[in-house]
């Protein structure tokens, strides 16, 4: 068994909150996350968005750059990039090896009591890849709520806390104070937070949360003003900051929603500059927001006259946007293939696309965690009441292609474990970004 197909055989242990496991396993491997500064992010929606902004930014200040982002959308390789590049299989393999062998050491002598999980060991593999590069700043992306994530062992120059939004209820809580509890989890003394635009339950926990552990606390739109357009999807954005002026620049990423993504990366950038002697400039911030590639966040595949649009809304907060873009940009009638996992909220993921769509195909993505396809048509139908066609099709590369064959653009939306194989399938097949 190779050491990337040991990595895979972890995920049978499934999602175990908890830091001692992580801590300890560090300290054998040397403590490789104290070697780099680091920006830590968290958020329900917007914190890959936000890291994928910050990391082009300071790699535009001449940085050299470490991005670990989960989950990934076809190969494992793409959570861990150096320099904005996925890493090497064989670069991932030699570091999970590593992190390996410290585990078997740690199992061997009861310094571990159970094996890590699949984002335990990937997460050490990322920081062991970044020390080994000797990178100049590390973004990592929390991966599940924030308190006991096991990303939450970095001393990080600043922390940021993109949106908070209903997801992952059963791990995190069920209102939204409960869940901004957990993502305030990341507040480290000392520390500043940059908080992006939450609902005012969640920004009264967050405020306290961080006080009680000593961090201050900046919320991204105190002093700043923001003059932002639309085109053709895109926003066009200014923003003046207590410490800089940016823009006007047409935001890389689509969708309204991105404003916001972008202000909180402006001040987490503007903050991670003042805190150390890394200069990071007017110019830097705006490649990082107009320059920035993101796949599968509202983006559009095209081959020929066939038109896909991709995007991982995969919570309520997700589908709010994606309706939301639909609406502005007035696409046409689009043909829906989706696929929910099963503790999701299937009316609140697929409720809002349906004014914007003719027909749906609903399908499984490759994991247990899915709604069977049959359950899930049975549920779209009740939510449409009927007066949409849908089918099932259970196997989604036929779905898509199904999909397709019905003409017009289609809609790839849904869990991130559909839309990233099926984005490399039609990568494969000919289709390119439009």
């Amino acid at each position: 068994m190779t050491a990337i197909e040991r990595l895979f055989a972890l995920e049978q242990f499934g999602i175990k909150l908890g830091l001692e496991p992580m801590r300890v396993l560090l300290a054998a491997l040397g403590e490789p996350q104290r070697r780099w500064p680091s920006l830590h992010i968290a958020g329900t929606n917007g914190k890959g968005s936000v890291s994928a902004m910050a990391e082009r930014a300071l790699r535009d200040a001449g940085l050299r750059t470490g991005r670990y982002t989960s989950p990934h959308l076809a190969q494992v390789e793409e959570r861990v990039a150096l320099d904005g590049v996925d890493v090497t299989t064989r670069r991932l393999s030699e570091a999970v090896a590593t992190v390996f062998a410290a585990v078997d050491r740690l199992l061997a002598s009861g310094g571990l009591p159970h094996t890590p999980t699949f984002f335990e060991v990937s997460t050490a593999a990322a920081f062991v890849i970044f020390a080994d590069a000797a990178v100049d700043v590390g973004i990592v992306e929390v991966g599940l709520g924030g308190r006991y994530d096991a990303t939450n062992v970095l001393a990080p120059v600043a922390g940021a806390i993109t949106t908070i939004a209903f997801d992952h209820e059963r791990h995190l809580g069920t209102t939204l104070g409960a869940i901004a509890r957990e993502k305030a989890g990341i507040a480290t003394r000392g520390v500043p937070l940059v908080v992006g635009d939450v609902p005012p339950e969640a920004r009264e926990v967050i405020e306290a949360t961080a006080s009680e552990a000593d961090a201050p606390v900046i919320h991204a739109a105190d002093g700043t003003t923001i003059e932002a357009g639309l085109d053709q999807g895109h926003v066009r954005f200014a923003a003046t900051t207590p410490a800089g002026a940016y823009g006007p620049v047409r935001l890389a990423l689509a969708g309204a929603h991105q404003a916001g993504n972008a202000l909180v990366a402006i001040r987490l950038l503007e903050t991670f500059a003042a805190r150390t002697d890394r200069a990071v400039g007017r110019h830097a911030i705006e490649a990082g927001l107009s320059r920035v590639v993101w796949p599968a966040r509202l983006e559009w595949l095209q081959r020929g006259p066939a038109r896909v649009l991709i995007d991982a809304a995969h919570n309520p907060a997700g589908a709010a946007a994606l309706a939301s873009y639909l609406a502005m940009t007035a696409t046409p009638p689009l043909v829906l293939v989706t696929s929910v996992m099963a503790d999701k909220d299937v009316g609140g993921i697929v409720g809002p696309l349906l004014p914007y769509v003719r027909h749906v195909v609903a399908t499984e993505a490759d994991t247990p965690r899915a709604s069977r396809a049959a359950e899930l048509a049975a549920a779209v139908t009740r939510l449409c009441g009927g007066r949409l066609p849908v089918e099932s099709e259970a196997r989604p590369d036929e779905a898509v292609a199904r999909a397709l064959a019905l003409g017009g653009p289609v809609l790839l939306a849904g869990s991130i474990y559909l839309v990233g194989p099926r984005r490399a399938s039609l990568v494969a097949g000919g289709f390119a970004p439009a």
